[in-house]
């Protein structure tokens, strides 16, 4: 999967000479956190809601409610951003956005193809592509199997899966240690008493069944 499959196509931007008032305005409205901060159609930087609060006066503070907004309307939004943005192309894997938000504890991704920005990738994008690659809204069975990490593991099990007419819709892979995996499978039907029994008399230990009706 690719992440313009599932980026924020054309996604809000702001202008840098922009105010902190106008971005949290744009923000609150379109219920997002984050805006790519854009001038002469070049992505120049970022913006987040934390950053702008950050730098908001505090409810505890004396000043009155007009000499906030006054500020906030005054305090230009190229002097809160970030310059130093990561960004990806929309061809590139999903792995590779979860990766780069993982790795520099940042929550979205500019996506930027010709030297445009396109779209906006963020953490909850990733989180309901896992959701989805996992099918864990799907109706049907998880079967998770203590299993050797070994060649031909998993063409036994998908064997027995075959032989009982099901389908695997979502097949996922955790290594563990000491030579051992857990193959997680999620098949289409629910009737898998007689599938887990024959897996288990192949030798295979079956660790859960979870089913979605």
């Amino acid at each position: 999967m690719h992440v313009r499959n599932r980026m924020t196509t054309n996604p809000y931007t702001i202008a840098p000479d922009a105010t902190i008032a106008e971005a949290l305005d744009i923000m609150r409205q379109n219920k997002i956190r984050r805006l790519p901060v854009v001038k002469s159609g070049k992505l120049v930087g970022i913006v987040t809601e934390r950053e702008m609060l950050e730098v908001s006066p505090s409810k505890a503070t004396t000043l009155s409610i007009f000499e906030m907004n006054y500020l906030l309307a005054k305090t230009k939004v190229s002097t809160v951003m970030t310059r130093d943005v990561k960004t990806i192309s929309p061809d590139a894997l999903l792995e590779e956005a979860a990766v780069l938000l993982r790795d520099n504890d940042i929550g979205a991704l500019p996506v930027v193809e010709n030297g445009k920005v396109v779209g906006i990738i963020t953490e909850t994008d990733i989180f309901d592509a896992f959701i989805d690659l996992m099918g864990a809204r799907d109706v049907g069975s998880r079967i998770a199997i203590d299993a050797p990490d070994a060649p031909g593991v998993l063409a036994d099990i998908t064997k027995v899966i075959k032989e009982y007419g099901a389908n695997i819709t979502h097949l996922t892979v955790y290594r563990g240690q000491a030579g051992r995996s857990t193959v997680i499978l999620r098949v289409n039907t629910l009737n898998v008493k007689d599938m887990v029994k024959t897996l288990e008399d192949a030798g295979y230990s079956i660790v859960s069944v979870i089913k979605n009706e």
